[in-house]
C-alpha cells in the first residue's frame, strides 16, 4: 500500500490473509462472521487508518442519512434553538445534519439549497430568507419527492409539511398588553410582508386595535428588514411624526433593543414615555436595562417536530402533509409595564 493512498478492504485482507468479502462483511457487522474475527479485522482496520467509503455506499443505497437545515441567521437564539432540537432528534435516529445560513439573502439560499440537492441530502428543513421571492429551488425537492419541511417562515404555495407559531395571536397579545397598560398610540416595526409570519403579526396588531376601538393609523407602521440599523431608522421616523407613538411593538428583539438605545440616547424614558415590546425572547432581552417584554417561541420543540416529520417522510415515504401551529408566550418585563 502506498503511504499516501487511502487503505482499502483489500489492504486489510492482505494483512490477515483472508478474502476481501470477509473483511467487508465484518466491517458491516454481518452475523455470519464470528465476533473474534470481527474484532481482529476492526483492529487491523484501525491500525491502518481505514475509513469506509460512505459516499460510494450512499450511492449504492440511494440514501445518505443526511438532513439539510437552512436558517436565515445562525446567531439568532431562536434559529439556533431550532437547530439544536432538530439535531437532537436526528442524531438519535442515526442521521447527520448539515447546517447552513442564508444570511437572509435569496441568491445565497438558492446556492445552498442546490448544493444540498446535488449532495443528495435525504431531506431539507428550511426557514426561507427574508429576500426570497422565487422558489423553484425548493419546488425541485417536491418534484423529486425529497422530503421538505418549512419552519417559521414557510412558502404557502408549496404543499409540504410546515411548522409555525401562532404569529397572529402573538401580535394580538402584544398589542392588547400595551393597551391594557394604558398606551393609546402604538407603533409597529413590521418585517417584510411577503413573509406570512410578519404579515400575521401585523394583522394581530391591527385586530387588537380594532377590538379596542382604537383607530388604525398607517403612519405608525414601518416595514423594514428588522436589523439593528433598521430599528434605529424606524424609531427615528416614528418619533419624528407630528403625533409620535407612546409605545412600539417591534417585529423582533433586535429592533426592540436598537429602538430602546435610540430612545435612551434622546432622553426618552422607557416605559414611562414609550413602551417597548419585542418578539423572539433573545437571551439578552432579560438582562438589559430595562429588560425587554417579548414573545417567546418554542424553538427547540419546533426543531424536534421538524426532524420527526422529515424522518418519518424519509423512512415511510408518506405523501400526506400537515401544518403544525405551536403557541407563543407573552413575557412581560420592565420595558412595557406602566401599571
Amino acid at each position: 500500500m502506498n503511504k499516501n493512498s487511502e487503505p482499502t478492504i483489500h489492504d486489510i485482507a492482505r494483512e490477515l490473509k483472508i478474502s476481501a468479502s470477509t473483511v467487508s462483511r465484518a466491517l458491516n457487522d454481518n452475523p455470519r462472521i464470528s465476533l473474534k474475527t470481527k474484532e481482529k479485522i476492526k483492529a487491523i482496520a484501525d491500525s491502518l487508518g481505514y475509513r469506509p467509503n460512505t459516499l460510494a455506499s450512499n450511492l449504492r443505497n440511494k440514501k445518505s442519512n443526511t438532513i439539510g437545515i437552512v436558517v436565515p441567521l445562525i446567531n439568532r437564539y431562536f434559529f439556533s434553538s431550532v437547530i439544536s432540537g432538530a439535531e437532537d432528534v436526528a442524531y438519535k435516529a442515526g442521521y447527520t445534519v448539515v447546517i447552513s445560513q442564508s444570511n437572509d439573502l435569496a441568491a445565497k439560499e438558492i446556492n445552498i439549497v442546490q448544493s444540498m440537492f446535488s449532495n443528495r441530502v435525504d431531506g431539507l428543513i428550511i426557514s426561507i430568507a427574508m429576500q426570497a421571492s422565487t422558489f423553484e429551488h425548493l419546488k425541485l425537492f417536491r418534484k423529486k419527492n425529497i422530503p421538505l419541511v418549512f419552519f417559521d417562515r414557510a412558502v404557502p404555495e408549496i404543499e409540504t409539511d410546515k411548522i409555525v407559531v401562532d404569529d397572529f395571536a402573538g401580535g394580538f397579545r402584544v398589542t392588547q398588553h400595551l393597551i391594557d397598560q394604558g398606551y393609546k398610540r402604538i407603533g409597529h416595526l413590521a418585517g417584510p410582508q411577503n413573509l406570512m409570519i410578519y404579515l400575521n403579526r401585523k394583522n394581530g396588531y391591527m385586530e387588537a386595535l380594532r377590538k379596542n376601538g382604537i383607530p388604525f393609523d398607517e403612519s405608525l407602521i414601518n416595514i423594514n428588514r428588522l436589523t439593528s440599523e433598521d430599528g434605529v431608522a424606524a424609531t427615528q421616523y416614528l418619533m419624528s411624526l407630528p403625533h409620535p407613538p407612546d409605545a412600539i411593538f417591534c417585529g423582533n428583539d433586535t429592533t426592540a433593543l436598537s429602538a430602546m438605545i435610540y430612545l435612551r440616547d434622546k432622553g426618552i424614558r422607557i416605559p414611562e414615555d414609550v413602551g417597548i415590546v419585542g418578539f423572539s425572547n433573545e437571551p439578552y432581552s432579560k438582562v438589559v436595562s430595562p429588560s425587554i417584554s417579548t414573545i417567546a417561541q418554542p424553538g427547540f420543540e419546533m426543531g424536534q417536530k421538524a426532524a420527526e416529520l422529515i424522518i418519518r417522510k424519509i423512512e415511510n415515504n408518506e405523501r400526506t402533509y400537515q401544518t403544525i401551529v405551536l403557541p407563543t408566550e407573552l413575557i412581560v418585563r420592565e420595558s412595557s409595564i406602566r401599571k
